[in-house]
């Protein structure tokens, strides 16, 4: 066999193992409801209710996929909030790299501003990159981040202050304009996370990754489904 030969196959074995590393969930990753009690599962990009207003690139299914360190992490926190007559609601876990690039896609076309009113009515579109909203890459990539809020085990409402995804400073965890239920609620939900190995972001209450994610510099993109 020629080196020319030898030489295509190796790339196409290359090419081959790239593609199948995009399109196939690792083992190390794991569908959280599967170990988180009573999980509540509501991913909000695998559907229209969201900031773009239609399914995101690489949400196949509403699966909150997790590497099994942040699920089993997870799942402690739900088994600490139990003890309060509390569970925990998902809207996003694992997050592809073309969902990511997805949003940036969104972002930079300034003519698409079909669902503002709901989640960014006080904020300029143009502004979404430099002030934090959305990013290049995402930590959710990596498979250790994950946005959920707290809600009633009897199905009570829990008031939080501002819904999932709204761009505003008033979705800050520190925001002080909010009531003091919905402070009261929100400094619960991040005393259990820290309690459980995670650590918060700045500009959103629901938002949370874990220390010592096992893929620090990871960036995954293979589908959820």
């Amino acid at each position: 066999m020629s080196v020319r030969v030898l030489a295509a196959g190796l790339a196409l074995a290359m090419a081959f193992s790239a593609a199948s590393a995009q399109q196939w969930r690792p083992d190390t990753f794991i569908d959280a409801a599967t170990v988180v009690q009573k999980l509540t599962v509501e991913m909000r990009y695998a559907g229209a209710h969201n900031f773009v207003g239609r399914p995101i690139d690489g949400y196949e299914a509403p699966l909150c996929l997790l590497t099994r360190q942040a699920a089993a992490a997870l799942a402690a926190v739900a088994r600490d909030l139990a003890t309060q007559g509390l569970g925990l609601k998902v809207y996003d876990c694992y997050r592809p790299a073309r969902a990511v690039a997805h949003f940036g896609r969104w972002a930079r076309d300034l003519r698409d501003t079909a669902a503002k009113a709901e989640f960014y009515p006080d904020v300029d579109k143009r502004t979404l990159f430099r002030d934090g909203y959305i990013a290049a890459h995402s930590g959710h990539s990596r498979g250790s981040t994950v946005d959920l809020t707290l809600v009633k085990l009897d199905g009570g409402a829990v008031d939080m202050g501002t819904p999932f995804d709204l761009f505003s400073p008033r979705s800050a965890p520190s925001d002080s304009s909010v009531g003091a239920e919905a402070r009261a609620n929100r400094a619960r939900l991040a005393q259990a996370m820290r309690r459980g190995g995670f650590y918060a972001y700045g500009k959103e209450w629901w938002h949370f990754t874990l220390r010592g994610e096992p893929f620090p510099s990871t960036y995954f993109d293979f589908p959820v489904k």
